[in-house]
């Protein structure tokens, strides 16, 4: 019990420069910009994205790693690969938007609920 009150009265620092891109590939685009690449206009993804590195992920998850989440506006569920997925689950507010794969487009991470916890929105 004394550990748990000690690690969470502890505050975590997450260090979000230090990111990557999902594939490895240098980014495209500035360190600045929202994703490392383009949108490719088939897709409607960008790309590639930004995922954070493997020190902040070592930091440990603050949330549960979750893969699939629901868009509120259409009802589809849309999945992601683990990284992106590690990366919601030690900074859950590091991405401000994220894809619907049914809309093809990128919308606020408030229209989406987790698929195993449809009352908690994804970033929260």
């Amino acid at each position: 019990m004394n550990f748990l009150k000690e690690l969470f009265s502890k505050k975590r620092v997450i260090d979000r420069s230090c990111k990557v891109t999902l594939s490895g590939r240098p980014p495209e685009l500035s360190r600045e910009a929202a994703a490392p690449a383009a949108i490719d206009p088939v897709t409607g993804q960008h790309k590639d994205y930004w995922v954070l590195c493997e020190k902040e992920i070592a930091k440990g998850f603050v949330r549960p790693v979750r893969t699939k989440y629901v868009h509120k506006k259409c009802g589809v569920e849309t999945s992601m690969g683990l990284k992106l997925a590690e990366t919601y689950a030690v900074d859950p507010k590091f991405y401000a938007y994220t894809f619907c794969v049914h809309c093809k487009d990128h919308y606020p991470v408030s229209e989406f609920y987790w698929s195993d916890s449809p009352k908690e929105d994804v970033g929260s």
